[in-house]
């Protein structure tokens, strides 16, 4: 049996996928013990379903949570459905969240923000559109149109 590169080569992209697959799941393991350590009562959390509430009761043997979603308004989920728990340094907007807001705030005042740019006009200013340039024609004068016999 001779030696195939081609072998050689498949072996190692296998090798190094099984690697990457080992560091990921040991990766979500430690975000996820991690998470679990934050998750005690009294804590803000965020569930998968985009629910906000603070933990008022943890039950281990059944593994549900009851979350407070507003005073006097409680529910109760399972553990796995926390997606994560909201800590009060991070608790302001993320920066997609920003760029969101302003966003929205475009598209629901467009007025607002028209004419902040320099290549925006004012109101009432008229804009003079580019000329277009004049492409050379390819017909040379010795050319006779095509119903001509003459």
């Amino acid at each position: 049996m001779a030696f195939d590169p081609t072998l050689l080569l498949m072996g190692a992209v296998l090798v190094v996928l099984i690697i990457f697959m080992v560091r990921n799941s040991r990766k979500r393991r430690r975000d996820a013990l991690e998470m679990q350590d934050k998750l005690k009562v009294g804590a803000e959390v965020m569930t998968n379903f985009g629910l906000y509430g603070k933990v008022k009761k943890i039950d281990d043997v059944d593994n549900k949570l009851v979350l407070e979603t507003s005073p006097g308004q409680t529910i109760t989920v399972h553990r796995q459905v926390v997606a994560r728990v909201i800590d009060a340094a991070s608790s302001g907007p993320s920066k997609g969240e920003a760029v969101g807001k302003a966003v929205a705030d475009v598209a629901m005042n467009p007025e607002k923000e028209s004419g902040k740019l320099a290549i925006d006009p004012q109101f009432g200013e008229r804009v003079q559109k580019p000329a277009a340039k004049a492409k050379p024609s390819a017909k040379s004068s010795t050319d006779k149109p095509a119903g001509s016999s003459k």
